[in-house]
């Protein structure tokens, strides 16, 4: 019959060892979880920037051909910092926090925010990164734009847990083609970001369809976080844009 204080003693011992082993495994682990969400990441900006054929296998080598600048943007709108190389996943843009940047202009304390620019068939993008708010949790993605910036080259929009079907539609090439050839700015320069319209953007004024899409079916809440996502970022992202818009 084993005593109180040698099961206590087992126990401990096994606690212990279990411990160990699973901060071991955690620390040989955490390389490839932070490779793989690199990898995930050039493949949101690289399908946003509609190059074709980009998987995890190939994410890397085409972010490396196709990204030719990675600048980091201040909150007025100034660059701060400019990445060219081989390697652009060192660069200092790549390795922003957008979650926590996000958070200090809530705050309004000092941001640095990131920009991709992508040379494709002669096309110059700028990628903006977004980060928003779901029905069930957060919702990210990325904005191409053209040189004019303001017409969208192409969108990519992901999710942690939204509703299938319904929310988790933002994923889908059906929700996210309708993006092409819209425009942020109207005819008079003003900014208008992209409305995500219940009821269809047939319902919006004529002059103001070019700056809509539709919102998904059964999934409005996660719908206009979309919208609001697509707002915030790019009215953080503002000052930099117009500075742009005026060379």
């Amino acid at each position: 019959m084993y005593t109180n204080a040698y099961i206590f003693k087992y126990a401990s011992i096994m606690v212990i060892i279990t411990a160990a082993i699973l901060s071991a495994a955690a620390m040989l682990l955490k390389p490839f979880q932070e490779t793989n969400a690199a990898i995930d990441k050039m493949g949101g900006i690289l399908v946003s920037a509609e190059v074709p054929n980009v998987d995890a296998d190939n994410a890397m080598k085409l972010f490396n051909k196709f990204v030719t600048e990675e600048i980091v943007v201040d909150r007025n709108g100034d660059i701060v910092d400019v990445y060219k190389g081989d390697n652009m996943e060192n660069g200092k843009a790549f390795n922003i926090d957008l979650k926590k940047e996000l958070y200090r202009k809530s705050k309004n304390e000092p941001f640095e925010l990131p920009v991709y620019v992508v040379e494709i068939d002669n096309d110059k993008l700028y990628i903006f990164p977004l980060r928003g708010v779901g029905l069930w949790g957060p919702v990210w993605g990325n904005i191409a734009l053209d040189d004019d910036l303001s017409t969208i080259k192409g969108v990519k929009f992901d999710h942690a847990k939204e509703t299938p079907g319904l929310g988790a539609e933002i994923s889908t090439n059906m929700f996210s083609d309708q993006f092409r050839n819209k425009k942020i700015f109207n005819s008079e320069g003003d900014f208008t970001s992209i409305t995500v319209k219940k009821g269809g953007v047939e319902t919006l004024p004529e002059n103001q369809q070019i700056h809509g899409v539709d919102a998904i079916t059964g999934g409005t809440i996660t719908s206009d976080g979309v919208n609001d996502m697509i707002y915030n970022v790019l009215e953080a992202y503002l000052p930099f844009i117009e500075k742009e818009r005026k060379k």
